[in-house]
């Protein structure tokens, strides 16, 4: 009853070409109107081998060894923030977290938000949403096919200042991510820079 599917979630990708970044910009207009999607987000290693991680191995459906992640790294932590639940999964295999500096993300995500806002979005094209959980925030934003970049005000946040820590795109690679870390507060904007197909997602956090 917290969460429930209801549309495609991540597991089709293991057995067809994957969802697309449009696919994934469209759903927050669509499905999550109704209410949290169980999508199972967060897999690092998007560019898994499947018959070279196990060659015998034999598909219910065939052979599989087209199957793929449509979405940069940074992107699949966005998706944590974009594609609600109150009952979040890091559904990757543990070993595609070790030693994953981005794996912080999801240890400082509160999944049970008390409060969320859409900033900006065009169906299909991108979105970027914020949601708050006690004192912190929490930023998603995804693109499709296409680079963007999204100039984002963040008077959205409470009084004080912010530790933001940006988990961004490397534009030459999309496996891997980008953290850096920012002091902001409600009267500063934030750029967010998406490669094709990628995201960010940013944590704010009050400083003591």
């Amino acid at each position: 009853m917290m969460t429930r599917e209801g549309a495609r979630g991540m597991e089709w990708n293991a057995w067809s070409a994957g969802n697309t970044p449009e696919y994934l910009c469209t759903l927050p207009f669509v499905r999550l109107l109704s209410g949290p999607m169980d999508y199972t987000p967060g897999i690092f290693d998007i560019n898994y081998d499947r018959a070279k991680a196990d060659p015998g191995r034999i598909e219910w459906n065939g052979r599989n060894d087209y199957c793929k992640i449509n979405t940069t790294v940074a992107r699949q932590i966005a998706n944590w923030v974009i594609i609600y639940s109150p009952l979040q999964m890091a559904a990757d295999l543990i070993e595609n977290y070790e030693g994953q500096p981005a794996f912080q993300f999801f240890r400082d995500f509160n999944a049970d938000c008390d409060w969320s806002q859409a900033l900006q979005g065009e169906i299909g094209k991108y979105i970027a949403i914020v949601r708050r959980a006690g004192s912190n925030f929490y930023l998603g934003a995804g693109t499709d096919g296409e680079a963007r970049t999204l100039t984002v005000p963040l008077s959205f946040l409470g009084e004080g200042t912010y530790t933001a820590t940006v988990y961004a795109d490397d534009p030459a690679d999309p496996t891997k991510v980008v953290i850096s870390t920012q002091e902001v507060t409600a009267a500063d904007t934030l750029t967010v820079a998406m490669a094709p197909a990628g995201g960010q997602a940013v944590s704010f956090i009050p400083r003591k």
